[in-house]
């Protein structure tokens, strides 16, 4: 393969490389977020995008193949070689730019040694054809160009293969439709690969130059240094690919933990794999110092002076190779977390900002050995950054505080990660953070609580208030609070506090018990009584007054929120009160009112999924509740294939845009006769009362066939009611 081909693989790969690491790193924030369905998403857009731009990459080098031979100076003894090269090559570019994307998400899917085996499979594969191709069916480099995109080809079926019993998400078409702000914020992430492998492209370009300019006045001549620094800049790639492995290997660990808010685990992660790159590099920098010989002959001999270089090139150019193992972890860490950014910058500044003015301004001056000299400079300025950076943003994420700074992770002022507008007034106050206590601060215990109804300003004069006063603001960080002791997204908590969703009885009713709406409220009015007790503080809304009502040092402000509808006296509930049963009363006259009632939510295939989940809440036998208490019908993994299997046998059917899920005719009837039939297969009693005769055979209560021949006991009582009913 000629230079010529090897920049159009690097611009492809380095676009591979920027949709795959960057759908990644969105797919791992996301899934730390609880948030699978953007999760999703995110993993579509990119493969979309991969499709697309490698559709591209094949037409425009088909189309423009000679033209871009002669940008890149290929010599017309070459040219021949080089077109049948190339189309061949630019036909397999869609299967590899698509399978390196496919193969960085299955590594955030926690499955890194079948991304590994897959591109393995592929390299290997190459290896066989090459030699059967070329010599055996004597087709030369065409044949060399079949070998690479049939071995590319294979790693795409494996890993598209994959795709379909992908772990973490729901992988469908509907998550292929492309969406600006997630193909932004995939491409945002990723472009610290994109960066990086563009890089290297230049840097050789550019450094291969410089050697032959300064290298031809000097005692080595031309050829010698550009053979030398190619071959020790491969020997550093091997270091760095290997700090590189330990780095992407970690970073779904960075990126699940982050999004999960787990700070704690994302610093200790960090740490081991800092501790494994530096020891890793270490090594390396004491054998690039003690036996340089050693290591150039492995790739050939040559004169003296080759050997003189060789060393020379090996103990300068990698005398700081030992900061590799921070500056390319740091990069990789801060793109798992979605600092782009500051990966960016990283990736940006050893290669192109620091290495090549260095070896301008070095060569310039120093000659040849400038140009040597350039890679410790760019090496170290380059880890001075990096590690500042990491102790800085690991500093960040100690602090109390650094939750709701996660939050807003990349989120412009006035924005939010979509683009849309947000309110700068509705921005939430950190509830850890003790630097928000005013010395202001009342002696007294106060509460404040302040109804938010829309239009009001409720939250606008609770924020002056309490900084007015000293006080702590809580107004959205109840969502924070109750996510962390209820385990439920933030997202579910945001757009369920305070709206009746209640869970439908799998009769044709609804129970009278505590539905999910219900259960919030209580977890929510539980936490306002606990910072109640704590603290002085202005509460906003989520009947902070009617929860607090009892509370003396209470004040509370309707802010027009709430009418008094009744501002008669109470002469006539005192009548009322006073009335006993059989007495009579006279009426002057009457009225019907009517009214109605508004009727609940529709499940949607997220709220089904968690009724599902907390369906031993309805179970009135405590015993029975506990016993499936956490798990409900189902387990996490089966629950979305129930829900698709019932729309597949068409008991069900769901809105593909809204998610609503409506009983069909079939379904309903299907219902009626079980109702009608069986009606004790619709109460989650029985789930348990099964899950709990299992229990008592793991614990060796009873035998295994004991409870097999009450089960089947059970269910020949059963359907033999129902045949002698029909």
């Amino acid at each position: 393969m000629n230079k010529q081909q090897k920049h159009v693989i690097a611009f492809a790969t380095a676009f591979a490389l920027m949709f795959g690491d960057g759908a990644s790193a969105y797919l791992s924030l996301k899934l730390g977020e609880k948030k699978k369905q953007e999760a999703a998403k995110g993993v579509g857009n990119g493969i979309a995008m991969a499709i697309i731009i490698s559709i591209l990459f094949c037409a425009i080098t088909l189309i423009f193949l000679p033209q871009l031979l002669n940008l890149f100076g290929c010599t017309d003894a070459l040219r021949d070689y080089a077109m049948g090269y190339g189309w061949i090559i630019a036909i397999g570019l869609p299967f590899s730019m698509i399978g390196t994307t496919l193969n960085s998400i299955i590594r955030a899917d926690g499955s890194p040694k079948f991304a590994m085996a897959s591109m393995v499979a592929g390299a290997v594969l190459n290896i066989i054809l090459d030699p059967i191709f070329i010599y055996v069916f004597h087709m030369g480099v065409e044949g060399a160009a079949i070998a690479t995109i049939f071995s590319q080809f294979v790693t795409f079926i494996l890993n598209a293969l994959y795709m379909r019993k992908i772990k973490t998400i729901q992988f469908s078409k509907e998550t292929l439709k492309l969406k600006f702000s997630i193909v932004r914020r995939v491409a945002a992430l990723g472009i610290s690969s994109f960066i990086t492998q563009m890089t290297f492209v230049i840097l050789i370009s550019v450094e291969n130059n410089l050697l032959g300019k300064y290298g031809v006045n000097s005692k080595y001549g031309s050829e010698i240094p550009i053979t030398v620094v190619g071959i020790v800049m491969k020997v550093n790639q091997i270091l760095s690919s290997i700090i590189l492995g330990i780095a992407v290997g970690a970073q779904p660990i960075f990126g699940y933990n982050y999004g999960a808010r787990k700070f704690d685990r994302v610093t200790k992660t960090l740490k081991i794999v800092l501790s494994l790159s530096v020891v890793i590099s270490t090594i390396a920098f004491i054998l690039f110092q003690t036996i340089p010989d050693k290591l150039i002959s492995i790739f050939g001999s040559g004169d003296a002076s080759y050997m003189e270089f060789a060393c020379l090139t090996f103990r300068i150019y990698l005398m700081l190779c030992i900061c590799n193992g921070v500056q390319i972890p740091a990069g990789i860490f801060f793109q798992a977390i979605g600092k782009s950014s500051k990966s960016a910058i990283l990736s940006l500044s050893r290669q192109i900002v620091l290495l090549i003015p260095a070896m301008f301004i070095l060569s310039s001056i120093f000659g040849l050995m400038g140009v040597l000299y350039a890679a410790p400079v760019a090496d170290g300025i380059a880890f001075i950054l990096a590690a500042t950076l990491l102790i800085l943003e690991v500093k960040k994420l100690k602090k109390p505080n650094y939750m709701q700074e996660a939050v807003s992770t990349n989120m412009k002022v006035g924005q939010n990660d979509d683009g849309i507008s947000v309110n700068p007034e509705d921005t939430n106050t950190n509830v850890d953070d003790e630097s928000n206590i005013d010395t202001k601060k009342p002696n007294e215990h106060m509460i404040i609580t302040i109804a938010r109804e829309y239009g009001s300003g409720g939250r606008y004069i609770g924020r002056l208030v309490a900084e007015k006063l000293g006080l702590k603001f809580y107004d959205k960080e109840f969502i924070q609070k109750l996510a962390q002791k209820t385990g439920l997204s933030e997202e579910y908590i945001e757009n369920s506090e305070q709206k009746r969703e209640v869970l439908d009885n799998i009769n044709n009713g609804y129970y009278a018990g505590m539905n999910n709406a219900d259960e919030l409220y209580v977890h929510e009015a539980n936490l306002i009584k606990e910072i109640a007790k704590k603290e002085s503080c202005v509460i906003i809304g989520r009947c902070a007054d009617f929860v607090l009502k009892d509370r003396k040092d209470v004040e509370n402000v309707d802010n027009g929120a709430s009418k008094q509808e009744d501002s008669g006296d109470s002469s006539n509930l005192d009548i009322l009160n006073a009335l006993k049963k059989g007495e009579e009363i006279n009426t002057i006259n009457f009225e019907t009112k009517t009214s109605e009632t508004t009727p609940p939510s529709r499940y949607n295939s997220g709220s089904m999924i968690l009724a599902m989940e907390n369906a031993g809440k309805l179970i009135e036998d405590e015993e029975l509740r506990e016993q499936i208490k956490g798990a409900g019908i189902g387990t996490s993994a089966t629950r979305a294939e129930i829900m698709k299997k019932l729309e597949r046998i068409g008991y069900i059917a769901v809105n593909t845009k809204t998610q609503i899920i409506t009983p069909t005719k079939k379904g309903e009837a299907i219902y009626d006769v079980v109702n009608l039939s069986m009606p004790d297969m619709l109460n989650p009693k029985l789930t348990a009362s099964w899950e709990k005769g299992l229990d008592m055979v793991a614990k060796k209560e009873i035998g295994s066939d004991e409870f097999m021949n009450k089960l089947e006991a059970y269910i020949n009582s059963k359907v033999n009611k129902l045949v002698v009913k029909w």
